[in-house]
């Protein structure tokens, strides 16, 4: 069984296919049960559900919100990732406050680009105007975030490519997401009938644990300490978790009685669909909680 629950499109997030084309693919490689994990964005999973019932897969909901933590050893906010699975769609609290989300992500975007006009006015760059604005937006299909920017910087000459948009731009002229706690979002899934997992924390390149340590031990005392009362389980397998990452947090999670899952955080760049080898008994955790497979039965 070929088990994938974390893939972004680029239909509602910032993925490079769009949904009807991560589905061909997932079905290229064989994949049993899916799910997409489009960033603070549900927009695309009555389409999902329908795609996994005419390709034969099973598929839970799926959706990855975006955290602002609060670490208090360190006095600080950490920006942090949690997936959010089997919740009910219909859901209107949920709905209302992902579109307020999607408004704040607007709002970022137009303050980033102020910040990099600055930047460009110290270097001789042509500021970017409206125009510039709206050409980036043309470009968004799902939900607007510093990718679709970074995409632009490239297009326009004035940088190379991702990594030095970033690194020279983006994380100088970033603006903080919108404030979601991790008390709220734990809230907004489980009152949707969901379940809150912790994404990739020991990635070593994204919002993750790394950002407070990079020691296995004291991150999960991290959790521990601040989490265990919002989480429900642990995303043990992802592309850049290394083997010990991942035996360590599966170990973590069995002595907490918590859900394991696994996803390649496919963005298409390149595709990692289907690449990691997540045990067939993840599946059943879930149907063991009575959470809602849709396509085919389970």
């Amino acid at each position: 069984m070929k088990i994938d629950l974390h893939i972004h499109t680029r239909t509602c997030s910032d993925g490079n296919l769009p949904i009807e084309e991560v589905f061909q693919e997932a079905k290229n490689r064989r994949i049993d049960l899916i799910s997409i994990t489009d960033h603070d964005s549900i927009d695309c999973q009555e389409t999902a559900i329908t795609l996994a019932r005419k390709y034969g897969m099973s598929y839970i909901t799926g959706v990855e919100l975006n955290v602002t933590f609060y670490y208090p050893e360190g006095n600080k906010d950490v920006s942090l990732d949690f997936l959010g699975y089997g919740y009910d769609i219909g859901n209107q609290e949920l709905k209302d406050k992902l579109r307020l989300i999607k408004g704040h992500r607007r709002k970022r975007a137009r303050q980033i680009l102020e910040n990099l006009n600055v930047e460009f006015d110290k270097e001789g760059i042509e500021r970017f105007t409206e125009k510039d604005l709206s050409k980036i937006e043309e470009s968004v299909d799902g939900v607007f975030g510093r990718p679709h920017i970074a995409s632009y910087l490239i297009k326009k000459g004035i940088v190379k490519d991702m990594q030095e948009a970033f690194d020279k731009y983006l994380v100088k002229c970033n603006v903080h997401k919108y404030p979601l706690s991790l008390a709220e979002a734990s809230k907004l899934i489980r009152n949707a009938g969901g379940v809150l997992i912790h994404a990739h924390p020991n990635d070593p390149h994204g919002t993750s644990l790394v950002k407070i340590t990079r020691d296995l031990k004291e991150q999960m005392e991290v959790i521990e300490k601040y989490m265990l009362q919002y989480i429900d389980g642990v995303e043990c397998w992802h592309s850049r978790h290394d083997e010990k990452t991942t035996a360590q947090y599966v170990e973590f999670a069995r002595k907490h009685d918590m859900l394991m899952t696994g996803g390649s955080d496919c963005h298409q760049k390149p595709i990692l669909m289907g690449t990691l080898d997540i045990p067939d008994w993840v599946a059943e955790q879930f149907s063991g909680r009575n959470m809602k497979f849709y396509g085919t039965n389970r």
